[in-house]
């Protein structure tokens, strides 16, 4: 399914590709986890105090960002990301419970022992940027869009899979950071997550959209089948034919 990563050029008309085949209100999201030993950090602007939907969403809107420790300013992604330690009223879950999402604080501390992360000290910086932009090769790409539109890229992703059925995992928290940044990138896999609160009171999110990411690698194999599902399957499901025979029949059965 994976073959030799293709030149950056490929990369930035593939995210143009994908924005312009299913109608992207903003751009896909290239986002580099850059280690301990890796790559010098890039020049892009150092997001303070930002959420990391938040970065996620300056980079749909156009923006290259990074986000590191100090500027990361949401600690479940912090303690995700492996910056910082989860603070005790997460872990113990009585901080879901003052916002209102869960009812009794062991429903939240399972949720956040149960938290995929990564290592501690294994990040250095968090790098998001618009794919059709960009300049570097990503480890993961994420899409924030209509659910609709994301339908499309699971079914490409089942194209290139041989039909192997997609799984998401998700708490209903933690959207942006974990359900599709970080188990694509630890599971080398596609997921996908409704959102969460978080996402939905900081960021632009409609209602109507939801989130999920995949490893970059997967790209080409997603594309060239996006551009096969864009050829007739999305063009006729969107045209709703089906759907407006059946109204004209019950408009002229009740006539």
């Amino acid at each position: 399914m994976t073959s030799a990563r293709p030149q950056l050029s490929w990369l930035r008309t593939a995210g143009k590709q994908m924005a312009e085949m299913l109608g992207f209100r903003g751009a896909a999201v290239g986002v580099r986890i850059m280690q301990t030993g890796g790559p010098r950090p890039p020049r892009s602007v150092r997001l303070p105090h930002h959420r990391y939907c938040q970065a996620l969403m300056q980079a749909r809107r156009g923006q290259s960002v990074t986000l590191d420790s100090e500027g990361l300013s949401c600690p479940a992604a912090a303690a995700a990301f492996g910056f910082s330690p989860l603070p005790e009223g997460l872990r113990n879950g009585r901080g879901l419970v003052g916002f209102g999402i869960t009812v009794e604080g062991t429903v939240g501390a399972a949720m956040f022992a149960r938290m995929p992360r990564l290592d501690p000290g294994r990040v250095v910086m968090l790098h998001l940027f618009p794919l059709d932009r960009a300049e570097a090769w990503p480890d993961v790409v994420v899409v924030e869009e209509e659910v609709e539109k994301l339908m499309w890229i699971g079914l490409a992703y089942l194209n290139a899979s041989g039909g192997e059925r997609l799984s998401g995992s998700t708490a209903v928290l933690q959207a942006a950071c974990v359900d599709s940044t970080i188990i694509p990138f630890l599971e080398n896999r596609v997921n996908y997550g409704y959102g969460c609160y978080g996402c939905r009171e900081a960021t632009d999110i409609t209602s109507g959209e939801a989130i999920l990411g995949f490893p970059a690698a997967l790209l080409p194999a997603v594309v060239a089948n996006l551009e096969y599902l864009a050829s007739k399957a999305v063009p006729k499901s969107r045209a709703k034919k089906a759907w407006q025979a059946l109204e004209e029949k019950s408009v002229r059965r009740s006539a």
